[in-house]
């Protein structure tokens, strides 16, 4: 086996049409026929509920009229025969394909039978209900019988194992355009798809499996997939231990500009995770008034008050990265300083209000730059709505990093990281990050991972992974609700020293 292959195939994510490719041509490697892979298929899924639920024995199988049916109708066989209380539900009038016809076959001839969702809401309640309604390529809401199939399935109150991707979630971009199964547990045949990690189907996919089906050793000569999950391991290996020789030199000065008048808590937030990231120094540009407050939170901080862009060149010229943007704010003080670091010709990282600014005019960026929106400022940027970066935030990133250039960072649930080349995705984090100031905190670990020597790319998808590892942490020793930026400080040490 190629254990390079192996590896690097289970973080590739891929659309439906790769797929359906990788589908192809495993049946061709295998020398098999479609229904067999469907039948290893309801098997994986099979076995894997039953590791997963031991003690349940009354399963509902709800079933379209697809092969994602077509799976179904073999769990729902293999279930039968092992002697488990079945009940299938099948939703649609459709024969659907041939493949899904013949598992539709052979579960009747087991001594299988089916019910209508209108009987079926009066059957006792079941212990596990495995969702084989829709598969990877629905595109549009769910209407009619499977609409509410879905709102049927939401309302057991039971465990749900989805087969692919919850039913009404779009595999390729996460997005939900209707009602939505919310899963416990799904269950990814041949590959992980794209929309299985971002946007939306964070909240529907529950914990992610992935069954290959061989896929991953047996399939050659498919071109690698250019969009990724990050993988720990090279994030390990681009935090290497440091120098026994070294001094603070050697790692790098990022100055942070921001904090405008009653704005100060946001730069210091980014200026202390910067110097807790492992930068050698960190300067802080910002308004006199928030001087005393950040000598007292964090006096290893250099910080000095400017008033106009002539103060600021001192401090430019020292500086190895330039992080600009928390609590910059939208008038003509942080306007000139903007100015000002994008003559420079410094490495930049800019977040918040550079954001804002740099979306209402046509500033020419350097090429060296990070931008890390979340989907309110992307949409500014894009001269869109929240809604539509939101709807696909793969084409959302990609047309960011086109028109800006750099690497562009899409923050939020599955943050997405998009230079010209690669597309990565951060499977970690937690709902608990949903609070003010983390992404001040993010932008000051990604500033000072790229004055540490790490490539634009590479900063900010270590930034992005780092962070939300130490989000994790901190919500494992204190929970999710209640979790504020400052929780996360403590956390990044661990995780910036594997």
């Amino acid at each position: 086996m190629n254990t390079a292959r192996h590896d690097h195939f289970r973080g590739s994510l891929h659309s439906v049409e790769s797929v359906r490719v990788l589908e192809s041509a495993l049946v061709q490697a295998r020398g098999i026929s479609t229904c067999d892979l469907m039948e290893q298929a309801g098997r994986a899924v099979f076995d894997r509920a039953r590791a997963n639920w031991p003690e349940a024995r009354r399963w509902c199988v709800v079933c379209g009229s697809g092969n994602n049916g077509g799976d179904g109708y073999v769990v729902a066989r293999l279930a039968h025969v092992q002697g488990f209380d079945v009940t299938l539900i099948r939703v649609g009038e459709s024969e659907g394909p041939a493949e899904a016809r013949a598992a539709r076959a052979g579960y009747a001839a087991c001594g299988g039978s089916e019910t209508s969702l209108r009987l079926a809401r009066t059957d006792p309640m079941p212990e596990l209900i495995i969702d084989a309604l829709f598969g990877i390529g629905l595109d549009r809401a769910a209407s009619g019988e499977s609409a509410q199939a879905i709102e049927w399935i939401n309302d057991r109150g039971c465990p749900v194992f989805s087969i692919d991707v919850p039913s009404g979630l779009n595999a390729d971009t996460g997005a939900t355009p209707g009602a939505c199964v919310r899963a416990l547990m799904t269950l990814s045949l041949v590959a992980w798809k794209r929309g299985q990690f971002t946007g939306r189907a964070r909240a529907f996919t529950g914990v992610l499996q992935l069954a290959p089906l061989g896929a991953d050793v047996e399939v050659q000569g498919i071109e690698a997939s250019r969009e990724r999950l990050i993988a720990a391991s090279e994030m390990r290996a681009l935090l290497q231990p440091r120098a026994r020789d070294a001094h603070k030199g050697d790692h790098g000065h990022v100055l942070v500009v921001g904090g405008d008048q009653g704005m100060g808590g946001a730069t210091l937030l980014a200026a202390e995770s910067a110097l807790r990231s492992g930068a050698g120094w960190v300067s802080l540009a910002t308004r006199a008034e928030h001087l005393s407050a950040s000598l007292a939170r964090c006096p290893e901080v250099m910080v000095r008050a400017v008033l106009a862009p002539v103060e600021l060149q001192p401090m430019l010229a020292r500086a190895d990265v330039v992080l600009l943007g928390p609590g910059l704010g939208p008038g003509d003080w942080g306007r000139q300083l903007l100015l000002a670091a994008l003559a420079s010709g410094k490495p930049l990282v800019l977040d918040a209000d550079a954001l804002n600014l740099i979306a209402g005019e046509a500033l020419s960026l350097p090429t060296d730059v990070i931008l890390t929106p979340h989907p309110g400022e992307a949409a500014r940027l894009l001269g869109t709505t929240t809604a539509l970066v939101e709807h696909d935030r793969y084409a959302a990133v990609r047309d960011l990093q086109a028109r800006y250039g750099g690497v562009a960072v899409l923050k939020g649930a599955g943050t997405l990281i998009c230079d010209a080349l690669h597309l990565e995705i951060c499977e970690r984090g937690n709902p608990g990050m949903a609070s003010a100031g983390m992404g001040d905190v993010l932008a000051g670990i990604i500033a000072a991972l790229r004055a540490q020597g790490l490539s634009t790319f590479d900063a900010a998808r270590t930034g992005v992974f780092v962070h939300a590892s130490a989000g994790d942490l901190a919500a494992g020793k204190q929970g999710e609700r209640g979790l504020v930026a400052r929780d996360l400080m403590a956390q990044l040490a661990p995780v910036l020293n594997p």
